[in-house]
């Protein structure tokens, strides 16, 4: 990659057709923002992240950060032999506890990732994550009910 910067398909593609923009469609000034940009390991599990780690976010923004996390079962398989552990983690800075990053290993987590990555791009605060009603039984949940 020429750009020295996220190396995933997809950011190529969106380089590319604001490239296009500039070049050809008369918008000199249409760049791509490489902040945020949701990832996804296609392991098993599946490991997603967008944003800041706890660890970049305390280098930037020191005692603001706040960190929410949890682990659980998916109801999927409460009552299986086999009862993998889903961990998520909630990145926030400020006294608006603005959502810097979010990082999720287990099943699901490269499907609901790119909802919240979509919401964190638009500065969601936890109040925003917060005031969000569950949609139940799902893992994505645990996102929007985290204390």
């Amino acid at each position: 990659d020429v750009t020295g910067r996220a190396q995933l398909t997809p950011v190529a593609i969106a380089a590319a057709r604001r490239l296009a923009d500039r070049l050809f469609n008369n918008q000199p000034q249409r760049r791509l923002d490489y902040s945020n940009i949701p990832t996804v390991m296609f392991s098993h599990p599946p490991i997603g992240t967008v944003g800041l780690t706890e660890d970049e976010a305390r280098k930037q923004h020191g005692d603001a950060v706040k960190v929410y996390q949890t682990r659980f079962t998916a109801m999927a398989h409460a009552f299986t032999k086999h009862q993998p552990t889903t961990a998520m983690k909630l990145v926030c800075v400020g006294a608006r506890e603005k959502v810097v990053g979010l990082h999720v290993i287990g099943q699901g987590a490269d499907e609901m990732l790119q909802g919240f990555a979509v919401a964190i791009k638009m500065g969601a605060t936890k109040a925003d994550f917060d005031n969000t009603v569950a949609i139940h039984p799902t893992s994505a949940e645990e996102l929007v009910t985290l204390r």
